[in-house]
């Protein structure tokens, strides 16, 4: 007699490899909490943006787009790793944790240049009402150089800690590749 035949979409993948744990241990490890802070940190840098009426579209256009995107990557790849589904997908989740990392750490550092630049480039432009004035004329104190932004004090205030919580979002995913890469590899 010959053998029963047997179905070939279960012998063609193999299991998940994961070395995070599952549910709520993975936020007792290093990665999980790094990837918490992605996610707030992240936020803030979304919602700090947005606040400041995004004053230069043209470059902070692509940090509202790279810290909404990762925000919601990061989310759902918590989301996989909390609830366990991640080991229900059969794919090499340590690599797939390098890749995302790397994307990420190269998109979120263009983000941070950008938004960095773009607070920068106020120099010390000062924008005012005259004290006379009907309130729809504004004094520009130009600042030396050929490019400048104008942006109000609570703008640029806005923009100096969203550029700080840039860079602490840029450090977290590269800690966060650093530790993935080590997972791989072994």
């Amino acid at each position: 007699m010959s053998e029963p035949a047997t179905n070939p979409a279960a012998t063609t993948f193999s299991a998940p490899t994961i070395s995070l744990p599952l549910g709520l241990e993975v936020l007792r490890t290093y990665s999980g909490a790094l990837i918490c802070f992605e996610i707030i940190f992240g936020g803030l840098v979304w919602i700090l943006v947005a606040s400041s009426n995004v004053p230069v579209p043209l470059l902070q256009g692509w940090v509202m787009f790279v810290s909404v995107t990762a925000f919601f990557l990061s989310s759902a790849y918590l989301f996989l790793l909390i609830t366990g589904l991640a080991d229900r997908i059969s794919i090499d989740w340590n690599f797939l944790d390098v890749f995302y990392h790397f994307v990420a750490l190269l998109f979120y550092f263009a983000a941070f240049v950008l938004e960095a630049a773009t607070t920068a480039a106020n120099g010390r432009a000062i924008v005012t009402h005259p004290p006379n004035g009907t309130g729809n004329v504004m004094c520009i104190q130009y600042p030396r150089g050929n490019v400048f932004t104008v942006m109000t004090g609570n703008q640029y205030n806005i923009n100096v800690v969203a550029t700080i919580f840039a860079f602490a979002v840029t450090l977290c995913y590269s800690c966060s590749l650093v530790m993935a890469f080590r997972r791989w590899r072994i």
